[in-house]
Protein backbone atom coordinates (compact mmCIF):
# COMPACT_ATOMS: atom_id res chain seq x y z
CA UNK A 1 0.00 0.00 0.00
CA UNK A 2 1.18 3.47 -0.89
CA UNK A 3 2.09 6.54 1.27
CA UNK A 4 -1.05 8.14 -0.91
CA UNK A 5 -3.53 5.13 -0.34
CA UNK A 6 -3.24 5.02 3.22
CA UNK A 7 -3.37 8.87 3.83
CA UNK A 8 -6.05 8.96 1.65
CA UNK A 9 -7.82 4.93 4.13
CA UNK A 10 -7.43 7.30 7.15
CA UNK A 11 -9.10 10.17 5.81
CA UNK A 12 -11.97 8.08 4.67
CA UNK A 13 -11.99 6.86 8.27
CA UNK A 14 -11.50 9.57 9.99
CA UNK A 15 -14.52 11.88 8.05
CA UNK A 16 -16.74 8.21 8.31
CA UNK A 17 -16.46 7.96 12.04
CA UNK A 18 -17.39 12.31 12.18
CA UNK A 19 -20.26 11.64 10.19
CA UNK A 20 -21.61 8.58 12.15
CA UNK A 21 -21.26 10.89 15.30
CA UNK A 22 -22.50 14.52 13.57
CA UNK A 23 -25.43 12.44 12.41
CA UNK A 24 -25.83 10.77 15.77
CA UNK A 25 -25.58 7.38 14.58
CA UNK A 26 -23.04 6.76 17.43
CA UNK A 27 -24.56 8.87 20.91
CA UNK A 28 -22.21 10.67 22.48
CA UNK A 29 -23.65 12.79 25.59
CA UNK A 30 -25.85 15.64 24.61
CA UNK A 31 -22.95 18.93 25.51
CA UNK A 32 -20.71 16.92 23.50
CA UNK A 33 -22.62 16.51 20.62
CA UNK A 34 -24.36 19.81 20.35
CA UNK A 35 -21.55 21.96 21.47
CA UNK A 36 -17.89 20.21 20.53
CA UNK A 37 -18.32 17.85 17.50
CA UNK A 38 -19.47 20.80 15.28
CA UNK A 39 -16.60 22.61 15.60
CA UNK A 40 -14.07 19.69 15.27
CA UNK A 41 -13.57 19.98 11.10
CA UNK A 42 -12.72 23.81 11.92
CA UNK A 43 -10.03 22.95 14.70
CA UNK A 44 -8.89 20.00 12.79
CA UNK A 45 -7.86 22.77 9.73
CA UNK A 46 -6.45 25.29 12.17
CA UNK A 47 -4.46 22.44 13.51
CA UNK A 48 -3.42 21.14 10.39
CA UNK A 49 -2.74 24.55 9.34
CA UNK A 50 -0.56 25.03 12.27
CA UNK A 51 1.57 22.36 11.81
CA UNK A 52 2.42 23.58 8.51
CA UNK A 53 3.26 26.86 9.84
CA UNK A 54 5.60 25.30 11.86
CA UNK A 55 7.01 22.82 9.18
CA UNK A 56 7.75 26.17 6.94
CA UNK A 57 8.88 27.55 10.17
CA UNK A 58 11.34 25.38 10.87
CA UNK A 59 13.14 24.55 7.01
CA UNK A 60 13.67 28.58 6.96
CA UNK A 61 15.39 28.40 10.79
CA UNK A 62 17.45 25.74 9.99
CA UNK A 63 18.20 26.15 6.24
CA UNK A 64 21.21 27.92 6.55
CA UNK A 65 22.68 24.89 8.84
CA UNK A 66 23.78 22.66 6.37
CA UNK A 67 27.51 23.95 5.11
CA UNK A 68 28.39 20.28 4.28
CA UNK A 69 25.80 19.68 1.82
CA UNK A 70 26.29 23.33 0.28
CA UNK A 71 29.72 21.71 -0.29
CA UNK A 72 29.18 18.37 -1.27
CA UNK A 73 26.39 20.17 -3.82
CA UNK A 74 28.97 22.80 -5.13
CA UNK A 75 31.26 19.81 -6.07
CA UNK A 76 28.58 17.92 -8.02
CA UNK A 77 27.87 20.75 -9.67
CA UNK A 78 31.50 21.36 -10.90
CA UNK A 79 31.71 17.56 -12.01
CA UNK A 80 28.54 17.94 -13.83
CA UNK A 81 30.35 21.02 -15.50
CA UNK A 82 33.16 18.99 -16.10
CA UNK A 83 31.47 16.11 -18.03
CA UNK A 84 29.32 18.43 -19.85
CA UNK A 85 32.11 20.47 -21.16
CA UNK A 86 33.92 17.38 -22.05
CA UNK A 87 31.23 16.15 -24.08
CA UNK A 88 31.11 19.67 -25.91
CA UNK A 89 28.33 20.65 -24.43
CA UNK A 90 28.70 24.74 -23.77
CA UNK A 91 27.17 25.28 -19.99
CA UNK A 92 28.80 28.33 -19.14
CA UNK A 93 30.64 30.08 -16.37
CA UNK A 94 29.18 31.67 -13.50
Amino acid sequence: MTRAQQTISIALLLTSLYLAIFTEIVSLPQTIQKEIVPVIPLWALVSFGSYLLFKLGWGVFTFNDVPDAHKEILAQIQQARTELKAKGVDVGED
